[in-house]
């Protein structure tokens, strides 16, 4: 099972990452790893070069991931800024379909890692600003429309955007906080924009 479809491919990055995000690299055993992605270790060798290849391949995954959501969200919308709060409450409020962990992939790896494992820690640091780049051109779209003050840096504000994520993310698992409470904490984010 060494050469493994393009569409495989994509199912066994997506089940990795998945496995990886529930229990971060360290905890991620080659056993659970075989399990979750139906491959024994010399195909996951032959395929990714290694576990750390594969937690590459399934961070550069998620990172795609969140961008494409970020970007089918705002097309959706009627404008860039009812996009962007549209996709930060799907990304903070806990919905019908659980998340395999309460962090952001990217920013559990970041805490997870050391400078042990410093290509890693690279590629999660670089995945995180790319998504954060994203969320500055959506801010700037939304301030060519006169959505957000364009006095305000559209950089700054998609740190703070990203910021805000994350820090919300582990309020509402650490306070238990419902959705409206949470939904409260978004509309903040938003109204200093503004």
């Amino acid at each position: 099972m060494a050469k493994t479809a393009k569409f495989q491919r994509e199912e066994v990055i997506h089940n990795a990452m998945l496995l990886y995000w529930e229990k971060g690299y360290h905890a991620t055993s080659m056993r659970s790893l075989q399990d979750a992605i139906d491959m024994r270790p010399g195909s996951i060798y032959a395929e990714f070069g290694s576990k750390e290849g594969l937690f590459q391949v399934a961070l550069e995954h998620y990172a795609e991931q969140s961008i494409r959501r970020l970007s089918d969200t705002v097309c959706a919308s009627s404008s860039p800024l009812l996009g962007l709060k549209s996709f930060v409450s799907a990304a903070v409020i806990p919905n019908e379909q659980p998340m395999p962990s309460h962090l952001c992939m990217l920013a559990k790896t970041i805490a997870e890692l050391t400078e042990d494992n410093a290509e890693l820690l690279n590629s999660a640091r670089q995945a995180l600003l790319r998504i954060e780049n994203e969320f500055e051109k959506v801010i700037k779209e939304a301030q060519e429309c006169g959505e957000i003050d364009p006095s305000l840096d559209a950089q700054r504000l998609g740190q703070y955007v990203q910021i805000q994520i994350m820090g919300i993310r582990s309020y509402v698992r650490a306070s238990q906080s419902r959705p409206e409470q949470s939904q409260l904490l978004i509309d903040d984010i938003f109204a200093l924009m503004i």
